[in-house]
């Protein structure tokens, strides 16, 4: 019996099995037949002998213009029974009958809401993908000391079988498939109707989970609180544009909306996820990164012989390359802005000396051309960041992460920030501050929109002519939606996470509330850029990427704390900028340093009432509060209970 509203009735040619496929697994095209069927028992087998009792069958796709096809790829179903035990295993959170969100137990499955006879339905496709992926996941190596036909593959009892596959090569990828029904619906819903409209957030979170929808979630709610300055930002635009003077007003402004943006957003966060049961769910254990690697020792966590990586090693590796590596790059940056400097005064004094309209165009070439240049290097230093993070052998995938963002934000906020900076407070040219943060902004969301939208639809559009056409070729008319699905869903490029597009966002937030107030139109480009953004993310989701697994996320993580650190920042630019403005420096015309005490007090006045603010308003709603002060209660009383049971029995 298969599960969810996928498309179902896969029949294989070696078999007349026929499930609901809910994952793939592409195994190198190369290996050893014996390694495969093991592969498959141990999915097939039962959880009593550490099995993952899971549905599996190999795929046979017929041979297209001479070339052998790879006959190692892998669809994985389950039945509805293992699915909801399997949602108790992960600490699936669903809705209970009187409307909280509990821990889902196969036990009381009949007290939770939408649960109807053999619970059909009651799970999303995305949670079962989900589950499926945690027993592949945790399916751990027994007895067996290598993998079958693969003498030089050791395998360490207990440890994940799926991970030491991936790590080795053996297993190239697996993936969650697209459910085209379900597809078609939120594709309509979310993108094809161009209309204000709010995103279907909770259709988003049921097709791609948590982590994704609360990405969308982000980026919508980033989009709204940018309208006020929009509004404002244009009638200052229009009537102050040549007086650089009166942006006193507008910083101050800026100062109070990036407080409290993030504060309320910390909030709306709480709020989806509860309504998602992923705001009490316990994290799971991380199993140890498919990458890492490490002489064989004992791990006191876990108790058994694995793969260990002295920490001394990895701190040397840090400290003695990466952290020189970043510094060396961050010098390179400073390098090339002092280029951009000298190219910027050759424009003025070619204008000065001859003031047509072609070397008014040429003022703006320089800082295009600069534009240009810091996304290439964005780009590049992102790869270097990824393999010296890769190289640094963290275990956790969580840690390796942290270290990632970490180098890849240091280095994107000098490379984009600095010339602005300089021009601001060493230059202290705000024409020129106006015009560079214009293009800068300008250039930079044309480039994003090239390379995030048309390129990967453009590429995308000619891989899925070309599958059809070799399908169509070789099938004649016989109807095959789902071989064909799968031939082309393994060829679809992997979606890496919303990584780049919160570091995108982030960027965004920092030409806002660092500068904006010289250039009041900054919210207003930011706006277009992430209505456009919406579309475009959700158009390369749906279409252009492979179906992520879903992620269980209570918040953006991270990236909280990056938003967080760029609005102290922009508190200290700001109060900078008030005091290097005329109107201010009017009322300390004898001395320089009153007016930096003076704008240095402010300036802690207001860190100080940024803090308070963050303390008075609570992260958490006061009702979600109550909800989940009651369950801690009601799980103690149940505690008690069977306390007092056991007593009496004994």
């Amino acid at each position: 019996q298969g599960s969810g509203k996928m498309q179902s009735g896969l029949s294989f040619s070696d078999s007349d099995v026929s499930f609901t496929p809910l994952v793939v697994l592409e195994l190198a095209d190369d290996t050893k037949t014996e390694a495969t069927t093991w592969l498959l028992n141990r999915i097939r087998g039962k959880q009593q002998n550490g099995g993952a009792e899971l549905l599996a069958e190999q795929v046979l796709f017929p041979a297209q213009d001479g070339q052998k096809p790879n006959p190692n790829i892998l669809v994985v179903g389950s039945t509805s029974q293992r699915l909801l035990n399997g949602a108790e295993d992960v600490g699936l959170f669903k809705e209970f009958q009187d409307g909280t969100m509990r821990g889902f137990t196969y036990a009381n499955r009949e007290s939770f809401k939408d649960f109807e006879g053999d619970g059909e339905g009651f799970l999303s496709v995305a949670e079962c993908q989900y589950i499926v992926k945690h027993e592949l996941d945790t399916l751990r190596a027994k007895n067996e000391d290598h993998v079958p036909g693969y003498p030089k593959l050791k395998l360490y009892p207990g440890k994940s079988v799926m991970r030491r596959l991936q790590s080795k090569g053996v297993l190239i990828q697996y993936f969650p498939l697209h459910d085209k029904e379900d597809l078609k619906r939120l594709s309509f819903s979310w993108y094809k109707q161009i209309k204000p409209s709010f995103q279907p957030l909770d259709d988003i979170r049921r097709y791609f989970g948590e982590g994704l929808a609360l990405y969308f979630g982000f980026l919508e709610y980033f989009t709204f609180a940018l309208v006020p300055m929009a509004v404002i930002g244009i009638p200052y635009y229009l009537f102050d544009w040549e007086d650089y003077d009166k942006y006193v007003l507008f910083a101050v402004f800026n100062l109070v909306w990036s407080t409290v943006f993030l504060e309320v957003w910390k909030r709306c966060s709480a709020t989806l996820a509860y309504r998602w049961g992923t705001l009490c769910r316990k994290k799971a254990f991380e199993e140890p990164r498919p990458g890492f690697h490490g002489a064989l020792g004992f791990n006191p966590v876990t108790g058994r012989e694995e793969p260990v990586y002295p920490s001394s090693k990895r701190q040397l590796r840090i400290y003695l390359v990466s952290v020189p590596f970043v510094l060396l790059c961050l010098y390179l940056s400073f390098y090339v802005m002092m280029i951009y400097f000298d190219m910027e005064t050759w424009a003025i004094s070619i204008y000065n000396d001859s003031p047509t309209f072609a070397t008014g165009v040429l003022l703006f070439v320089p800082s295009i051309i600069y534009a240009v240049v810091i996304e290439i290097m964005n780009l590049l230093y992102r790869y270097a960041a990824e393999f010296l993070t890769h190289w640094e052998n963290h275990r956790l995938e969580s840690s390796f992460q942290n270290h990632l963002v970490l180098k890849v934000l240091v280095f994107n906020f000098v490379n984009c920030f600095a010339s602005l900076f300089y021009i601001a407070f060493v230059m202290q040219d705000m024409v020129l501050l106006r015009q560079s943060l214009a293009t800068l902004l300008i250039t930079s969301q044309i480039l994003n929109q090239v390379m995030e939208a048309f390129l990967p639809y453009w590429l995308q559009k000619r891989r899925n002519k070309k599958v059809n056409k070799r399908m169509r070729k070789l099938m004649g008319d016989k109807e095959l939606p789902l071989l064909e699905q799968v031939q082309l869903e393994t060829d679809m490029n992997t979606y890496l996470g919303t990584f780049d597009d919160y570091l995108e966002q982030f960027l965004l937030f920092g030409y806002v509330s660092l500068f904006s107030c010289v250039y009041p139109l900054a919210a207003v480009l930011v706006v277009l850029n992430n209505v456009t953004e919406v579309y475009s993310d959700a158009f390369k989701m749906c279409h252009v990427f492979k179906r992520p697994f879903s992620e269980p996320a209570a918040n953006i993580g991270v990236w909280q704390l990056a938003f967080e650190t760029m609005s102290i920042i922009a508190v200290v630019t700001n109060c900078a900028l008030i005091g290097l403005s005329p109107q201010v420096q009017a009322y300390f015309p004898e001395s320089e340093t009153q007016l930096i005490l003076t704008v240095v007090a402010i300036e802690h006045v207001l860190l100080a009432f940024k803090f308070i603010l963050a303390f008075v308003i609570p992260d958490v709603p006061k009702h979600i509060q109550i909800q989940l002060a009651k369950l801690d209660f009601e799980s103690l009383e149940a505690l008690k209970k069977r306390k007092i049971l056991e007593a009496a029995e004994t």
